[in-house]
């Protein structure tokens, strides 16, 4: 979800959309590391009504961002002008689509125990893996902007194709999350 969302900002509104979202993706994984090294992850292993929960909020929150998309409409003589969505929500939906993401926050749980060295402070070293994760996505989710953001001027001038952009974002927004909620 979080590369979908990521590329979707990158196309429809530029470079600085994109990075605002890779910011708010790497703070909502950054979150799910340190609640997976807080023990999150092993409330979310140990109660499936919490698991739960949180996996229909994020399911839901992706259908939210595919409706919004079906619901503006732009040509591209319209999305030159198109009003921008401030760098601060699109940091904050980036945020909420990777934190709500319960899978990440056991990825963690699963993952980073692995490397723990039992001589040293658990949660230290458990933030510090969770860290480096989150620096390397961030560094592979920037490319994703750079790549997508290089192509956006080939797509748009495409004149056939943009109409129907909103139509592919939302399908995989709603289709992400219908997937998140069964899976």
């Amino acid at each position: 979800p979080g590369v979908v969302y990521i590329v979707t900002q990158t196309l429809g509104q530029g470079r600085k959309a994109g990075l605002a979202s890779v910011g708010g993706i790497a703070l909502g994984d950054l979150g799910n590391a340190s609640a997976s090294s807080l023990g999150l992850a092993a409330v979310f292993a140990a109660s499936s009504t919490a698991f739960v929960v949180v996996k229909l909020a994020g399911a839901a929150y992706l259908v939210f961002l595919g409706m919004k998309a079906l619901r503006t409409r732009a040509t591209v003589q319209a999305a030159a002008r198109i009003n921008r969505t401030s760098p601060v929500r699109l940091f904050r939906d980036g945020f909420l689509v990777a934190l709500l993401n319960p899978k990440t926050a056991l990825f963690f749980a699963a993952l980073l125990p692995q490397f723990i060295n039992q001589g040293a402070s658990p949660l230290g070293q458990s933030l510090l893996f969770g860290f480096v994760f989150v620096s390397i996505a961030l560094c592979t989710d920037t490319i994703y902007v750079l790549t997508a953001s290089a192509l956006a001027s080939t797509i748009r001038r495409q004149s056939g194709w943009w109409p129907y952009g909103r139509y592919v974002s939302a399908t995989s927004f709603i289709g992400l999350g219908i997937y998140a909620a069964f899976s």
